[in-house]
């Protein structure tokens, strides 16, 4: 996903700040060893793998994986301390925390990006360049009433909607449910599903009566095959970019992105080192490979809970309650 024409000086810059600004300096980097094992978020992968491409650089004797599970299944690997470090496209869930309790697996809760959830058409759709909320709930509710583009507007063809969507173990399927047919609503069973949204990403572009959902990052991959639907939530339809996901204005498809590390895990110098290298290079990377970088204040909290190891999640109360808001209003 990443253009290594560019990164040739974007790698010396990162390194030479993580130098100057990280706890580990680079000669100190050349001397650790070890493995980090990620898993988790399709959608945070790309953000995930570009750090640990770089950090490679520095740190040869490390050897990093970034699988890609999904975030529930992620974070099934998590709390049973099969990983040091989760990636996530939404916060942790209450059974979830309480999982890795019971597994005396604490972790530190670490924001990294802004995402959007695109919604796409193939660039042989015409007519579905806007689709209002609603209209996007009847496609995907099990108790939809749109099985044509024709159910959705009588000017539209007269032909079975192609439904593409990530499987049930995605934050991002979570996510979608959660804010279209709601939490304890219930989707139509005849999609074609993937936690690859590259496939997602290739079966919309290939049929013209095919709509599909996926981060922002994987459209502007592909935005050569794909259309992003501008999406109504009673304010007018709006596109996404870098500035409605990050004002949002694109809503309610604007989210943040995770990585969670295992409190044991920090200890170990190759795991403190990469994700202090994490923290300093997010904004750069997330940006390289088609995210929205958090504002300076979210990652400077970030870094500041990093440093003092401050474990459980910032979006359950003490009751385990789901906290809502802005990222900002959580993270302070």
């Amino acid at each position: 996903m990443r253009t290594r024409f560019i990164l040739l000086t974007a790698t010396a810059v990162a390194l030479l700040s993580v130098a100057a600004s990280a706890p580990q300096s680079g000669s100190q980097l050349a001397t650790l060893k070890g493995e980090i094992r990620v898993d988790g978020s399709s959608t945070v992968y790309p953000i995930t793998e570009a750090v640990a491409e770089d950090f490679s650089k520095a740190a040869k004797g490390v050897r990093t994986t970034v699988g890609v599970s999904g975030t529930g299944g992620g974070f099934k690997r998590f709390c049973k301390g099969e990983t040091d470090i989760s990636d996530a496209s939404r916060p942790i869930t209450k059974s979830e925390a309480e999982t890795c309790k019971s597994a005396n697996i604490e972790f530190v809760e670490l924001p990294v990006a802004y995402d959007g959830l695109c919604i796409a058409i193939s660039k042989q759709n015409t007519w579905a360049t806007k689709l209002t909320v609603d209209q996007i709930r009847k496609i995907y509710s099990a108790s939809g009433t749109a099985k044509t583009w024709k159910d959705l507007d009588s000017a539209w063809p007269d032909r079975a909607i192609k439904v593409y969507s990530p499987g049930t173990d995605s934050g991002t399927f979570d996510y979608f449910k959660e804010v279209t047919v709601g939490k304890d609503g219930k989707v139509r069973s005849d999609m074609s599903v993937s936690e690859d949204d590259n496939v997602l990403v290739n079966g919309v572009a290939g049929d013209r009566d095919a709509i599909g959902y996926f981060g922002f990052a994987y459209y502007v991959e592909n935005k050569d095959k794909l259309v992003a639907v501008a999406v109504d939530n009673g304010k007018g339809a709006v596109l996404p970019t870098d500035a409605t996901i990050l004002d949002g204005s694109y809503e309610p498809f604007s989210r943040p992105v995770f990585i969670y590390v295992n409190r044991k895990s920090a200890d170990r110098p190759e795991i403190g080192a990469f994700v202090d290298f994490y923290l300093q290079q997010a904004a750069a990377l997330s940006k390289e490979v088609g995210y929205t970088p958090l504002p300076e204040s979210i990652y400077g909290t970030a870094r500041t809970n990093w440093k003092a190891r401050r474990t459980g999640t910032q979006f359950l109360d003490v009751k385990g309650d789901k906290v809502s808001g802005s990222l900002a209003n959580v993270y302070k």
